[in-house]
């Protein structure tokens, strides 16, 4: 399958032809795209030629049309840009005889209703639509027109066409910004799953509503206010170590990778608080109100760690460099009496065992080496809290 895909350096485009060229190269190997292969992907920008163009217009076998202007220094350029680029290419088509499938994208802002009324851009792409729905009729060749909402994602220009993009990268590199109205409110489409209902296109799982419009999704609804929040908690957690919503599907895991990829060279890595002693240290990484606390302990050679016991925290151990005896033991006697027997556990990070450490049990871990720090991986059910720390001394 030849693919065609103007506008290819855009937002929109560069995602989409970078999926395409996964699937082209082997590297998505899911199996529902096998019958696009092998594929080959002509990527057209305003750089090109019109001897290009026209080429790649006599061998496609789908169209996605993402060229466009956003935003030009005379809005009548809008016009010329939008339409007039379509005509050419639909002209293109029409000249070969190529009847291949054409998508389109429109944005919301054809309506030409509400906040959008008298829009010259969204005038343009309404008319763009209705110059494909013409060709559609003429030629009987499949078309899909996208009337895309507000798009954010990874490589989106900010300062541009996109809010979200402009305050992703004030935020995360310190820029100044402006909210003008906090409380308007966005219906937001992540790039990914837009491109991912596109790619359905090509393996003919799309059909247009009654409006003839296509639907992409799902979508978000947020004000402006909310995302600045939002975003600005994403920069904080670097320094409270806080874990933000990453529940599957959720905006706040669309939009925290979003706001990742705009940290600038230099700048993705942070420092952590280690506390030392003579025994070691013990690093904590994450924090999460639901999912417990992670960290990183270090116990120097021949070093033992804990004694101690918890009412209703409970933790697991994983050695990932030297080796280890874990001990454990119920607080208080038995119904003999007598103290409750030690559970024992040598561990090495050569052979991962994750041991557990669960309520009322105290606990402890030594470094058999005595040469070598011993490193575990420690996760607990909650985070410590000083004012409840929920841990009690008690020998092994």
């Amino acid at each position: 399958m030849k693919v065609l895909v103007t506008g290819a350096k855009g937002f929109v485009g560069r995602n989409l032809c970078e999926s395409l060229k996964t699937i082209r190269d082997g590297k998505d190997r899911r199996e529902r795209y096998r019958g696009l292969l092998p594929l080959t992907v002509c990527e057209y920008d305003v750089d090109g030629t019109r001897e290009e163009l026209s080429l790649y217009c006599s061998e496609a076998d789908f169209v996605y049309n993402l060229a466009g202007v956003n935003r030009p220094e005379d809005p009548a350029d809008f016009m010329s840009g939008n339409r007039g680029f379509a005509s050419e290419l639909l002209g293109l088509l029409e000249h070969h005889g190529n009847r291949c499938p054409v998508m389109l994208s429109s944005s919301v802002q054809a309506s030409l209703e509400g906040r959008y009324a008298g829009s010259a851009y969204g005038e343009s792409k309404l008319a763009g639509e209705r110059l494909l729905r013409d060709y559609s009729e003429r030629t009987g060749a499949p078309v899909y027109i996208y009337r895309f909402p507000n798009l954010y994602g990874k490589w989106c220009r900010p300062r541009y066409n996109s809010a979200v993009a402009t305050f992703c990268d004030a935020i995360a590199n310190g820029r100044e910004f402006h909210v003008s109205d906090p409380s308007v409110e966005l219906e937001l489409l992540h790039i990914d799953d837009l491109v991912a209902c596109m790619l359905e296109l090509l393996l003919g799982n799309v059909r247009p509503g009654p409006d003839g419009l296509c639907q992409a999704g799902p979508t978000d609804r947020a004000t402006l206010g909310e995302i600045v929040s939002m975003l600005e908690g994403f920069r904080d957690s670097r320094s409270d170590l806080s874990v933000p919503d990453q529940a599957e599907g959720s905006f706040s895991k669309r939009l925290h990778a979003t706001f990742l990829s705009y940290y600038g060279e230099g700048s993705l890595a942070y420092p952590l608080r280690a506390n030392r002693d003579e025994r070691g240290s013990f690093t904590e990484f994450l924090r999460t109100p639901e999912r417990g606390q992670v960290s990183v302990n270090v116990s120097g050679p021949g070093v033992t760690k804990g004694n101690h016991w918890h009412h209703r925290k409970w933790e697991k151990f994983l050695v990932v460099s030297g080796d280890a005896l874990i001990r454990l033991r119920r607080v208080g006697l038995g119904p003999d009496g007598r103290p409750f027997p030690v559970d024992e556990y040598r561990v090495s990070g050569s052979e991962p065992v994750v041991v557990e450490m669960a309520p009322g049990m105290t606990h402890s871990i030594t470094n058999l080496s005595e040469t070598d720090d011993l490193v575990t991986v420690m996760w607990a059910s909650e985070p410590f809290d000083p004012e409840r720390p929920d841990t009690f001394y008690e020998e092994v």
